[in-house]
């Protein structure tokens, strides 16, 4: 790897502040920021038994803006942390601002001097590439051995990385946050004579590669594929859904724009300005944007534009609370930033990890599902869904996804062909039955089994 990235590995944020503000005093700017991330990342993945892919990278992404005299900004965009690179960037957006959008005119968070919250993020040592190598190897062995219709694992791979996140800016932020990650994905592919193949898989995320629960990962790839070996078509209709905590999490992902203040500005979400305090969803439901959850691994601590991390209730009860804010969209809703800002020549927004659940005091739709008994007949559980980007149009709230899951009948499961479901995104929040089971941790979230009833199926029945 080169010195740039190197140096990059190594950042020290009260050093950089330091060279930037002497710096940015000898281009004339007066008013700056900058974002960076950068990480040292190695993964491997395999193949039958032989090493497909090893990689080693270091990798630096760092983005300054800077304000000019008439209050416009430019940004730019570099990996040379030298200073004579970061003198080049200071310049060359000084240079851009000129060009500055005078509709979009973004600030300093007013929370980025704010205290940041605590997190219990261990660091943890890297392991040699050849020890991941054995590790994975091992996995995808004892995987293949589960059943004999498992034939490969197509997809698979074991990466840890150490990374450095900072925001730093002329009026005396200074924030950074170290972190390691490791992550395990097994995806395998069954077949059996005569029929068509099966895939599912599993992953695992944990501080340290040492960390992460193989065995645990092995065991639910091979207990989900094997589940949909013995399948059959179904036929289409309408029925009462239960969608895993995964597959509710990818929908109501798909469909973040409701909560997102950026997209309501820009009309591209169904969501409006006065959609707040509205009923959004049944009484009994409740969703909490949450990145300092303990098990969400990876979270950050200040987002792009150094606003501290927070849990936000977004839906309570049913009811749409709050958006999800960076510092311009704030100012124009006259509210507090929430801590959802990428730094961008366009500062984005997103959500962080959801909390998905019953609404405290009710419930959680227990009479509901007392009307459907686990072996009703006509029971569709959806596992996973598919192809969200091309399925989902989410400024009309509409979604045709296809999906594995099973039908239930007689009490007993069996896997579903080929089918798709399909709906309107607000109909099927007021068409959730309750809750079921305890909430699961997720890459993407905390949430139990959600039951949805009248939800439209297409199959080759």
């Amino acid at each position: 790897m080169g010195t740039t990235e190197s140096a990059a590995a190594s950042l020290d944020a009260e050093v950089l502040r330091q060279r930037l503000e002497q710096l940015a005093q000898r281009e004339g700017v007066r008013r700056w920021d900058l974002g960076a991330s950068c990480s040292t990342d190695t993964s491997v993945q395999v193949d039958r038994g032989e090493a497909k892919q090893m990689k080693g990278a270091q990798r630096s992404a760092i983005t300054l803006r800077v304000w000019n005299d008439d209050g416009l900004v430019g940004i730019t965009s570099t990996s040379d942390l030298s200073d004579a690179g970061l003198a080049r960037a200071l310049a060359g957006a000084r240079d851009a601002s000129a060009y500055g959008n005078v509709d979009e005119v973004p600030d300093f968070s007013p929370l980025a001097t704010a205290p940041l919250p605590v997190l219990e993020q261990p660091i943890r040592p890297p392991v040699s590439i050849l020890r991941l190598l054995d590790t994975l190897k091992e996995a995808e062995r004892d995987l293949l051995g589960r059943h004999p219709a498992i034939g490969t694992v197509p997809y698979n791979g074991l990466a840890q990385r150490s990374s450095d996140r900072l925001y730093i800016n002329s009026a005396g932020a200074c924030r950074q946050q170290r972190l390691t990650t490791a992550s395990l994905y097994l995806y395998a592919r069954a077949e059996e004579a005569g029929r068509k193949p099966r895939s599912s898989g599993a992953v695992r995320l944990a501080y340290g590669a040492s960390d992460l629960d193989v065995a645990g990962c092995v065991q639910e790839a091979a207990e989900r594929t094997i589940a949909h070996l013995d399948y059959a078509p179904i036929a289409t209709g309408r029925y009462t859904c239960v969608f895993s905590p995964e597959a509710f999490l990818d929908l109501i992902g798909a469909f973040s724009s409701l909560f997102n203040a950026r997209a309501v500005l820009d009309g591209v979400s169904l969501s409006r300005r006065e959609s707040l305090g509205e009923q959004l969803a049944v009484p009994f439901f409740s969703l909490h944007d949450n990145g300092l959850h303990p098990a969400n691994v990876g979270a950050a601590a200040f987002d792009g534009e150094g606003t501290p991390t927070r849990r936000l209730s977004l839906v309570e009860g049913g009811v749409l609370r709050h958006f999800l804010h960076s510092e311009a969209t704030a100012r124009a809703f006259g509210v507090a930033p929430t801590g959802h800002a990428g730094l961008g020549a366009k500062v984005s927004v997103g959500p962080d990890w959801f909390e998905i659940g019953p609404t405290p005091g009710s419930d959680g739709g227990a009479q509901g599902l007392d009307r459907f008994a686990a072996g009703s007949d006509g029971l569709v559980v959806i596992d996973s869904l598919s192809a969200l980007h091309a399925g989902v149009k989410a400024s009309q709230g509409s979604f045709s996804l296809p999906f594995d899951g099973w039908l239930v009948e007689g009490g007993t499961p069996r896997s579903i062909e080929a089918a798709t479901v399909a709906g309107d995104i607000r109909t099927l929040l007021s068409s959730i039955i309750g809750f079921e089971g305890p909430a699961k941790v997720t890459p993407d979230g905390l949430c139990p089994h959600v039951w949805v009833e009248g939800l439209s199926i297409t199959g080759d029945a």
